[in-house]
């Protein structure tokens, strides 16, 4: 069997602890039986006092399935339990539970142990007429009215006193660097001794049993000389002994036993504080005698501790929220203070005088463009120097603060008479820029719970270390350090570094600034550019697509084809010359319209308020509106001399305005026997790209439409100018065998109709289309997806939650993107092939080639 404990070759250090593997001692204490089975339910391991507990040998268990030995119905009852472990550190839990059916009640714990399920049995030492909830409710209620961390701390033990029956209950908190000391504590009035106030070293608690403490919330000794249970076998036939990290009746480490019974306690329990998952103390239980309490009470103190941590927690949020409120008085107070132009250097009085209301700080500096201007207590231009340098080392953008400045920068010793702490907060980039706030030397006296320069030392028996002996109180003075810099301090710093940042670097660093957001515009521009060409383009080659398929001969797919595109490029030059501003509606229609009246501007009758079209709406309605004048000229009222077209506006009053086509004096209408890809445009385009409504009646006088828009892409205004654009080459593609259910979540209808279509020709069985995130879902929910597009952009969200939707379910997608390469686009998606827009058949079988392979 190997030692796992250190040897006495080794140096006697404060990391020897820090070494030693707690969570695989292979032991547990008497008070607990456990078992360890595989998935299929065999027994690998189990403890030796498997017999005195439970009634079955160890050895007879290994290797049997668990289910020889327990009646069916507590097998399926412990399965149901364990199924509902949420994740790897989840306990389940079964209190008072007959677990032979024969009387005997036990409490129950089941978790997860890499591949092994590990179940643990004790038995019950009190009856089931109980009921720890009630108990626990009104401690609760004590501990929340409290008003200050003591306050709530002090109760916190008591109750928990109350509730565990210990003779001594403390509040443990831990310091930065692991030490930590008791700030409230809980014991019969008649015991003088007392540890409140003490500090303990950082290896008293070694680094991995506060790791544990996180997984573990609660640790309880009954005896620290308990003769302990092995567990059998020690090892998996792969060489691996057993994880005991989540166990409840895990044996401790024999020298943390030495350490209590130096302290004289025979019991112990330790409940952890967790605050937002780090480990912010502990409550530290000890008793005189041996003390077992059961599992069902011990779930209950943990609920308590946990309560405990909440209350922390709140309190801590509220000193947040208080600390805000001053940031933002501070800032606004600084706003005034700078807002006269002033640069750095004669506005550094009034920053001081403002710094002083909210930070206690001896001497405060600001170095800026190499100057270095002070007040108060400050170390002389040269040791600045030495000190700069040094904080340029550290994160950009960051407050820097410390305590014990000698301890990270030696040679400032000779001047921690003015700066034995500092609080650095940078106020530019390049080059780095601060203002410093300087504390000197605080010496105090600190009581330790004995000497901490000599915690461990090699034991008399064999190759073990032993703790110390003495927990008298040993003081130290503490010196080279100056008062701790607070968390309200802390925060407030970072405000006035935002602060600074937002104001005082205008003022200082205006040309570079004004640079830089040209040069950020320019970016900006150019990449919106990228994305609206490309979007255009895919517009166009979707145009040609479904144009091919609705046309009978190659004159009227030209026709088309290039009425469309020219509909297109007349929307785009109108937005062009307005720079992508509002455009008058009834500009598109005059434009539109200008050939087929032949200078007879009676046919057109407008009536209504005029309205423009915001960019995001104009080439939608640009395109529905070149069908109905193409129809029209074709089949309807602009196809005879004496036809007129009337278009009316309207706004609603309700979030929308209506606009209505209606064609009047021409042929009688006949209602399509079959829609093409015009009159899917007309019907389609508004509800799907711009989320409204579109009607179209097949009336025998004339071809009536009603269009319903969104205020949000409408507004009263006057009319205004027009521009052209070129279309883009076709490219072929190559195929690719899908099946299956697709969708493609893309806002713009005609890209969308194409992508289906490019889909279906690969094999997909169903494609489903979606505008929006929530469309999207919907879909996703009612359809077992095998693959998916997205559109990057949707307008007025972006597809990312779908993406991290079908992330999470292991559903293939490809992103589209118009932006071109822009990684601060693509780098909050999930992994995924991109391709670029407009993209073809060719191109989106290389991006799903790429799915499939995983690339």
């Amino acid at each position: 069997m190997n030692d796992p404990f250190i040897s006495t070759d080794t140096p006697v250090d404060l990391t020897n602890c820090d070494r030693e593997p707690i969570h695989i001692l292979g032991n547990v204490q008497s008070f607990g039986a456990l078992i360890a089975i595989s998935a299929d339910w065999i027994v690998q391991h189990a403890s030796e006092n498997s017999e005195h507990v439970l009634g079955i040998a160890a050895d007879s268990l290994i290797g049997c399935p668990l289910g020889d030995f327990l009646p069916a119905a507590s097998v399926a009852k412990l399965r149901e339990r364990l199924g509902g472990s949420s994740n790897e550190n989840s306990v389940a839990r079964l209190f008072g539970f007959d677990v032979f059916g024969d009387g005997r009640l036990f409490d129950i714990s089941a978790h997860q142990s890499n591949l092994s399920f590990v179940f643990e049995f004790e038995a019950k030492s009190r009856g089931t007429d109980h009921d720890e909830l009630a108990i626990v409710t009104p401690m609760m209620r004590r501990i929340s009215v409290e008003k200050d961390i003591l306050g709530v701390s002090q109760t916190a033990a008591e109750q928990l006193r109350s509730l565990a029956g210990f003779d001594r209950v403390m509040v443990y908190q831990f310091g930065p660097e692991g030490d930590g000391s008791v700030i409230a504590e809980a014991k019969d009035s008649q015991d003088a001794e007392t540890y409140l106030g003490m500090h303990f070293p950082a290896s008293d608690i070694p680094r991995q049993a506060r790791d544990l403490y996180k997984r573990s919330l609660l640790r309880l000794i009954s005896d620290v000389d308990d003769p302990v249970s092995p567990i059998v076998p020690q090892y998996s036939p792969e060489g691996q002994p057993l994880d005991l990290s989540l166990a409840v009746t895990r044996a401790v480490s024999p020298i943390h036993l030495e350490y209590l019974r130096n302290m004289r306690v025979r019991a112990s329990m330790s409940v952890s504080i967790v605050i937002r998952g780090e480990l912010w103390g502990l409550f530290a239980c000890h008793h005189r005698e041996p003390l077992y309490v059961d599992y069902e009470r011990r779930t209950a103190i943990e609920l308590l501790a946990q309560f405990y941590a909440y209350e922390l927690e709140r309190r801590e949020a509220r000193a947040v929220s208080e600390t805000a409120g001053r940031a933002q008085k501070l800032h606004d107070r600084l706003m005034m203070q700078l807002s006269s132009n002033e640069d750095l250097e004669h506005g550094f009085q009034g920053i001081v005088r403002e710094i002083a209301k909210v930070i206690r700080f001896d001497g405060i500096a600001l170095y800026s463009d190499g100057k270095y201007v002070t007040h108060g207590k400050t170390p002389g231009f040269q040791d600045f120097q030495t000190i700069a340098r040094f904080l340029n080392t550290s994160t950009v953008s960051r407050v820097y603060a410390t305590d014990h400045l000698v301890a990270r920068l030696p040679s400032m010793e000779h001047v921690i008479d003015c700066c034995a702490g500092i609080l650095a907060i940078p106020i530019s980039r390049k080059p780095r820029d601060y203002i410093v706030l300087f504390r000197t030397e605080a010496v105090r006296q600190v009581a330790w719970a004995g000497n901490p320069h000599k915690p461990v030392e090699v034991g008399a028996y064999g190759a073990r270390l032993t703790p110390r002996k003495s927990f008298e109180i040993w003081k130290e003075e503490i010196g080279s350090r100056s008062e701790q810099w607070s968390p309200t301090a802390l925060r407030a710093a970072e405000a006035i570094r935002i602060t600074l940042l937002e104001v005082v670097l205008k003022l200082a660093d205006e040309v570079n600034n004004e640079r830089k957001r040209a040069q950020d515009q320019q970016e900006l521009l150019i990449a919106e550019l990228n994305h609206r060409v490309r979007n255009i383009l895919g517009l166009i080659r979707s145009l040609v697509k479904q144009s091919r398929k609705t046309t009978g001969s190659i004159e009227e797919f030209t026709a088309a084809i290039d009425g469309r595109i020219h509909a297109l490029a007349q929307a785009h030059d109108q937005l062009t010359e307005m720079e992508w501003k509002p455009v008058a509606f009834r500009e598109l229609l005059r434009t539109e319209l200008r050939a087929y009246l032949g200078g007879d501007e009676r046919r057109l009758i407008l009536s209504g308020p005029e309205i423009d079209l915001s960019p995001e709406a104009f080439a939608t309605m640009a395109l529905v509106f070149h069908e109905l004048v193409t129809n029209s000229v074709k089949y309807g009222a602009l196809s005879t001399a004496a036809g007129r077209v009337e278009v009316q506006t309207t706004f609603l009053g309700d979030g929308f305005v209506r606009i209505t086509w209606t064609e009047s004096g021409g042929p009688a209408v006949q209602p399509p026997s079959r829609r093409g890809f015009g009159t899917t445009i007309i019907e389609k385009s508004i509800p799907f790209e711009l989320e409204g409504a579109a009607e179209v009646d097949f009336r025998l006088t004339g071809l009536h439409a009603d269009f319903l828009l969104p205020e949000r892409f409408v507004r009263e205004g006057a009319a205004r100018p027009v521009a052209s654009s070129k279309p883009a080459q076709i490219e072929t593609a190559e195929k690719l065998a899908l099946s299956g259910v697709a969708l493609v979540v893309e806002d713009n209808l005609i890209i969308a109709m194409d992508a289906s279509d490019i889909l279906s020709d690969f094999g997909a069985e169903v494609v489903h289309i979606a505008s929006s995130v929530a469309e999207a879902f919907r879909v996703a929910d009612a359809s077992n997806l095998s693959l998916a597009i997205l559109d990057i952009n949707l307008g007025s969200e972006t597809s990312l939650p779908v993406a991290k939707y079908l992330a999470a379910r292991e559903i293939p997608f490809v992103l589209a993107s118009g932006y071109g390469s822009q990684s601060d686009a693509l780098a909050q998606f999930p992994p995924a092939p991109v391709v670029q827009k407009p993209y073809t058949a060719e191109t989106l079988s290389k991006a799903l080639i790429r799915l499939r392979e995983g690339g």
